[in-house]
């Protein structure tokens, strides 16, 4: 049996963290939830970038779409909503068959956005809105001024990924506007049933201190922390507050593991996958993890949901001069401007597109 069907089996849900409109016109995707027992599927800017300029599939949409004046953030916003309404509607059949536990596609808001919670909060609305569909969920970054706006948008009832979490710290802040917005609806009369999920990204951290680590933990420090965060995550989720809301009718808010592809060529592909299986849990991974994924028969251990030694290696870390809180936080505003600088470059890929496609043209 592959590897992918033994994390299925095990509760854990696999996500193809690649959204392009090759993946759905050449069939990949179905293949891939119909073989690889892959159940969702986020973006980013920067993949997008990527395939628009690796790929003719986007070509005649742009240039047809700039005829009409639009700019390049509103050609996006077209494309990826045509892209991620398709994607949604092959993995409805999942999220019917789940109940809306799974089958969930995501969708971002302009990362120029923050630091702005009322904007954030606006363009949440109109994406959710505009899709149509509701196995959507709105990308939001977890970040200080993010974390009004997730609570109104699960109050409004706008399902929400939260991305750029970098440590418990940060995801007991994004679960708590989930909880926040969860309870509010209660108190209004609404159905407290509105999705969710807290992206932690893992693989930065390892790149962050590469060659600053202590002897023998090269490619630890990241699988330390999800440890900690899945340890406080199973605490939320076993706290009378939490039990309140469930017998009100609401869903968890599941963590998500993000960034999970290797960045360091010296590792295995599938890395951080078999060091983060977990049930009730997401892993959204490249395609380029997924296929090594597939070609295994077996797992590794599972995340203990005590947190298992992750405070023995953190206070290692810790001793070495790695002050972990502040590298949270570190990290935290690079992701947040990592993320601007993709969004520019898509913005600039896209208006280079329409001028070289119109000169074509001509």
């Amino acid at each position: 049996m592959r590897a992918t069907r033994l994390l299925h089996n095990l509760g854990q849900s696999i996500w193809l963290d690649s959204i392009t409109r090759e993946l759905l016109d050449s069939g990949t995707l179905t293949r891939y939830i119909e073989d690889l027992s892959v159940t969702g599927i986020t973006s980013n800017a920067m993949i997008v970038s990527h395939a628009i300029k690796s790929s003719p599939a986007y070509g005649a949409a742009i240039r047809k779409k700039f005829t009409w004046n639009k700019s390049a953030e509103e050609v996006f916003v077209e494309l990826a909503l045509e892209d991620v309404t398709r994607a949604a509607d092959l993995f409805r059949p999942i999220y019917e068959r789940t109940n809306g536990e799974d089958g969930w596609v995501s969708l971002e808001v302009s990362p120029l956005l923050a630091y702005d919670s009322a904007k954030t909060l606006i363009s949440a609305r109109e994406l959710h809105r505009r899709a149509g569909r509701p196995n959507l969920l709105i990308k939001i970054p977890g970040t200080r001024e993010g974390l009004p706006a997730i609570e109104e948008a699960i109050f409004s009832g706008i399902p929400v990924n939260v991305t750029l979490l970098f440590s418990s710290d940060h995801y007991l802040a994004a679960a708590e506007a989930f909880l926040r917005g969860i309870e509010r609806r209660i108190e209004a009369g609404l159905k407290p049933r509105v999705g969710s999920v807290a992206s932690v990204f893992i693989s930065r951290w390892d790149a962050a201190v590469k060659g600053k680590a202590p002897r023998g933990l090269d490619h630890t420090l990241g699988i330390a922390i999800a440890m900690r965060t899945y340890k406080a995550a199973r605490d939320l989720l076993s706290s009378s507050r939490w039990r309140r809301i469930y017998n009100a009718g609401a869903c968890p808010q599941r963590l998500l593991w993000a960034s999970t592809g290797t960045k360091d060529l010296t590792t295995s592909d599938d890395q951080y996958v078999k060091a983060l299986a977990a049930p009730f849990t997401v892993n959204a991974m490249p395609e380029a993890t997924l296929r090594a994924l597939a070609n295994r028969k077996e797992l590794g251990s599972i995340l203990p949901a005590d947190g298992g030694n992750c405070e023995d290696l953190l206070s290692r870390f810790s001793d070495a001069g790695i002050n972990v809180d502040a590298l949270a936080a570190q990290l935290q505003n690079e992701g947040a401007m990592s993320f601007v600088k993709s969004w520019n470059e898509l913005m600039s890929v896209i208006e280079s597109a329409a001028v070289m496609l119109e000169k074509a043209a001509s």
